[in-house]
Parts: C-alpha cells; sequence; structure tokens
C-alpha cells in the first residue's frame, strides 16, 4: 500500500474536528485514533484493483481473447456467474463477490431492507440533505463529480434518481439475491466505479485529491447510507430499534463488500460506523467552490421536475423551500453559508418530528402497519423516479 498522503489530507482540522464533534459524541468517541486517520490518509491513494482489472480487460483490442465487453458483461450481471470460457479479469470480477462470506446472514439481509423502506420519505430525506449535499463541505470527490458532469446543470436530478433507483433495487424483497435486481445493480455501479476511476486517472491531480473514488472514499460514502442515514433519521424523530439497526446495517455492509470496499471498513454496528465516519470527516480537507456548484445544481434542480401537470411550478418551489429547512438542521447556518445556500430556519422540522412519532412508535407496532409503511415508502420513490427519470429506463447509466 502506498504510503503517501494526498494535500487535502486533513487540511482543514480545526473546522471539521468542530464539524464531526456531534458524530463523536453519537459514537462515544472521547479521543481521535491518530493511527486510523493516518490510515485513512493512505487508502485515499489505494483503489479497487479487482474492479480496475476489469476495467483493463474492457479496453484491450477487439479480438484479444482477454477483452471484457459490455455484452459479456451484462449477461454475466444476468446470469450471476461468469461463463466457463469468459476472459480471466472477468472471472476474478465475479470470483471477489462469490462465494458469499461467512458472516452472511440472509434472513437479517431481508430484516434491515425492510426496516431501511419503513424509514420512508425521512431516509430520502437525510440521503439527499445530509449525506450527499452535506458531503460536498469537502474536496475531493466534489472534483471528480464536477468533471464528470453528473450533478451539475441538467444532469444533477438524472445523477440523483440513479442513486435512487440503486437504492430502491438494493432494499426490495429478494434484492440481494445473487442475480437480483439490487445485486446486479450495486455490481453495475463497482464497474462503473473502476470505469470512471480508470477514464479520469491519467489526468488527475493525484497529489493533491487522492486517487478518483479511492478506498476511503468509497468506505466513506458506504457510512452515508447506513448509520447516517439511521442517525439522521433519529434526528427527525423516527424511532430505530436496536434490532433495526442491526439488521440495516448487514444489509449496507453486504452491499459494501460487493462494492469492494476494504473488509476491515465493512462494520457491523451503527456505533462503529458513526466513530469510523468521525475519524473520516476529521481526515478530510476543506470545501471547494466544486461543493457550492454541485449543492446548487441539486437544490434549484427540483424546480425543474415535471410531472405534466398545471402545478408543477408551485410542487417545485415548495420542494425547494422544504429542503432548504431540512438543510438547515442538518448543516447549521455555517454549512449552508459554506455551500453558497440561502439560510432559512427548519420551519418543516416540527411537523415531520411528530409524523415520524406517530408512524414509528404507534404505526409500525403491528405488522399491518410495518407493512403499510413499506407500501407507502415504494410508492414515494417510484414517484419521485418517474419525476427524475421521465421516460427513460429507471437505474444506472450504462458503462460507455
Amino acid at each position: 500500500m502506498a504510503e503517501i498522503v494526498p494535500s487535502r489530507f486533513r487540511s482543514a482540522p480545526e473546522r471539521n474536528a468542530r464539524i464531526a464533534r456531534p458524530l463523536a459524541m453519537a459514537a462515544g468517541v472521547t479521543a481521535p485514533d491518530e493511527s486510523l486517520i493516518d490510515e485513512i490518509g493512505r487508502r485515499m491513494t489505494s483503489r479497487d484493483e479487482v474492479g480496475a482489472r476489469l476495467v483493463e480487460a474492457m479496453g484491450r483490442s477487439a479480438g484479444d481473447p482477454e477483452r471484457v465487453t459490455m455484452r459479456a458483461l451484462n449477461d454475466a450481471l444476468a446470469a450471476g456467474v461468469a461463463p466457463a470460457d469468459a476472459p480471466a479479469a472477468l472471472h476474478a470480477f465475479f470470483d471477489a463477490v462469490t462465494p458469499e462470506p461467512d458472516w452472511l446472514d440472509r434472513e437479517l439481509v431481508e430484516r434491515g431492507a425492510r426496516a431501511y423502506r419503513r424509514l420512508g420519505r425521512s431516509r430520502e430525506d437525510v440521503l439527499l440533505g445530509l449525506s450527499l449535499i452535506g458531503g460536498y463541505r469537502y474536496g475531493g470527490p466534489t472534483e471528480l463529480l464536477v468533471r464528470t458532469g453528473g450533478l451539475t446543470g441538467s444532469g444533477a436530478m438524472r445523477r440523483l434518481a440513479e442513486t435512487q433507483a440503486w437504492g430502491f433495487a438494493v432494499s426490495r424483497p429478494g434484492g440481494m439475491e445473487r442475480g437480483g435486481e439490487g445485486w446486479k445493480a450495486t455490481l453495475h455501479v463497482r464497474a462503473m466505479h473502476a470505469l470512471v476511476a480508470n477514464r479520469y486517472e491519467r489526468d488527475w491531480d493525484t497529489a493533491a485529491l487522492g486517487l478518483p473514488i479511492n478506498q476511503a472514499d468509497l468506505a466513506a460514502t458506504l457510512g452515508l447510507f447506513n448509520s447516517t442515514a439511521i442517525l439522521g433519521c433519529r434526528l427527525l424523530g423516527r424511532h430505530v430499534t436496536r434490532a433495526e439497526s442491526r439488521a440495516i446495517m448487514h444489509l449496507w455492509r453486504y452491499v459494501g463488500w460487493l462494492m469492494g470496499v476494504d473488509e476491515d471498513w465493512l462494520f457491523r454496528t451503527e456505533r462503529e460506523q458513526n466513530a469510523f465516519n468521525h475519524h473520516v470527516l476529521l481526515a478530510q480537507g476543506d470545501v471547494t467552490p466544486s461543493g457550492a456548484r454541485l449543492a446548487t445544481a441539486l437544490v434549484d434542480g427540483l424546480r425543474s421536475e415535471r410531472t405534466g401537470g398545471r402545478l408543477d411550478r408551485l410542487r417545485g418551489d415548495w420542494e425547494r423551500r422544504r429542503l432548504l429547512s431540512l438543510l438547515r438542521l442538518f448543516l447549521r447556518a455555517d454549512g449552508m453559508r459554506d455551500l453558497g445556500l440561502p439560510v432559512t430556519w427548519p420551519w418543516v422540522v416540527p411537523a415531520q418530528v411528530a409524523r415520524n412519532l406517530v408512524e414509528s412508535l404507534v404505526v409500525a407496532r403491528s405488522e399491518r402497519g410495518r407493512r403499510w409503511l413499506e407500501e407507502r415508502s415504494d410508492a414515494w420513490v417510484r414517484g419521485a423516479l418517474a419525476r427524475r427519470f421521465g421516460a427513460a429506463r429507471p437505474g444506472p447509466r450504462d458503462l460507455a
């Protein structure tokens, strides 16, 4: 493993310690683990080698027997296994995710998927506001997102929808079974990450930013979908039981394993993940202009969503104001100023908290109530995907 660290590593220590303080309290961290922070910095120059070899094989000349074509990859994803005569890199890609890890509990994965869906729209609010936009307060991954054009201008809502569709597939019943929609989508995203990393690494400022889509950033991103999602929903009044937390963490531990996150950074408990996330924040750099560009594109992008109805503009303005209100809670005033967003009041929060308390403490007490919460969550996500994809096919974009 490379011993160098990029210059963005720990380049804003006082600022990031202030931002990370609430996580330290949540995780019971009394003093930072300096060796862990240093390891996070080192892995900013470490990649998913299995994915990298797959992409190298995809770039081989036509006629080369070791070349992996898109059709071969998609056929193998559909089958859940590489055929016997497949190129070595394709075999290695599937060997990395089969057989299943010894710790995997399929029943717990399914319970985690149901519990994740029951978090409802609050989960989506947290993933958009606290996880995604909150992550724009640190340089590195933001520069890559601007370079790819995926979260600026007209591409903002499309990329948001792709992430939303992936999370939806992961949490569907049977979605993480081998060959299931979530399983296939996760491996598709892993290959896409490797392709993007390969494409931009040649002229990337590794000395300043680390490798594009490196192991430290992959592990940090995983933490936004599990414990950060739970913590944010709790902040919005959603009661999450210890059993539900354990199941959700297990679901995303398996997702991270499929994604190629280093296994020592796949955590079993919310507390362990929060402690790691705390150290990730301490290891980050300062905000860059890219963060404000990305945040503004997403916040203002809500105004552009259309269903064909006469009230589209009003609904878009309402959703933008609602998101800014939630961001005031998630990021506080200084976080919104970091990203060039207007500072408003968290006026939507009291009603959200009241609704979540009723749903999670009263409705969720019965099996019928839990099913209703899951179905309502699914319906909301389907509606959001329809607005954001339009007539396009929902799901991650093709690898090309």
